[in-house]
């Protein structure tokens, strides 16, 4: 008996000859800002999509964009956390993960502002509950100045992280290795990746004075 298709699958071709959920022919969609109307099916470009009512628009490269940032963020979450509970620290979330990585970048003490800034996140109050876990744990140690408080890796979080980077480099480098010969991709990517942060931080500005 054959199986019958799950509507959860990610993967959606928007035939020429059909409906997207928006209610318009998916020959209308636009692609590099030109209308695909009056395209051959064959020569409408296939994507990969989580959301293919958001490509029935302009833009449609942006939600094939998008669901390779979800599923991408969430593989690479996926890996710290297993990466630092295969150096020895399994109860770590991914969050802990970064801000001790970036409390340990170049033996610098960060006070909670930097360390929200940097990595962009909105929630301090999820980022100061990680770091008292932290504290605890004494893999960080906070030092106060004037009226600021400034932490940094302890001797035992510093051979985490060091435990953490002998991981890495044998499970995931060589694989990268193999698989991206020009190396410079990826420092064109994370440009992009960085540029992109800022416009939908912008939008969200935007949609929050709406």
């Amino acid at each position: 008996m054959q199986q019958r298709k799950s509507k959860a699958n990610v993967t959606h071709r928007l035939p020429a000859n059909r409906l997207t959920t928006s209610g318009l022919p998916a020959s209308g969609i636009r692609i590099g800002g030109l209308p695909t109307s009056g395209l051959p099916t064959s020569e409408i470009p296939f994507r990969i999509l989580s959301s293919a009512h958001l490509a029935a628009g302009a833009v449609p490269e942006l939600s094939e964009l998008e669901f390779g940032l979800i599923v991408a963020n969430n593989s690479f979450s996926r890996w710290v956390v297993r990466c630092m509970s295969a150096a020895g620290a399994p109860d770590l979330t991914h969050i802990d993960i970064m801000l001790l990585h970036h409390a340990h970048h170049r033996d610098r003490k960060k006070k909670l502002a930097d360390l929200s800034f940097t990595l962009n996140y909105e929630d301090t109050h999820v980022v100061s509950y990680s770091l008292k876990k932290m504290l605890t744990q004494g893999l960080l140690a906070s030092e106060k100045i004037g009226k600021e408080v400034y932490y940094s890796t302890t001797a035992d979080g510093a051979h985490l992280v060091e435990r953490y980077r002998k991981v890495r480099d044998q499970c995931l480098l060589p694989a990268v290795q193999s698989e991206i010969a020009d190396t410079q991709q990826l420092a064109q990517v994370a440009q992009v990746l960085r540029m992109l942060s800022g416009l939908y931080d912008q939008a969200a500005r935007g949609a929050a004075s709406l």
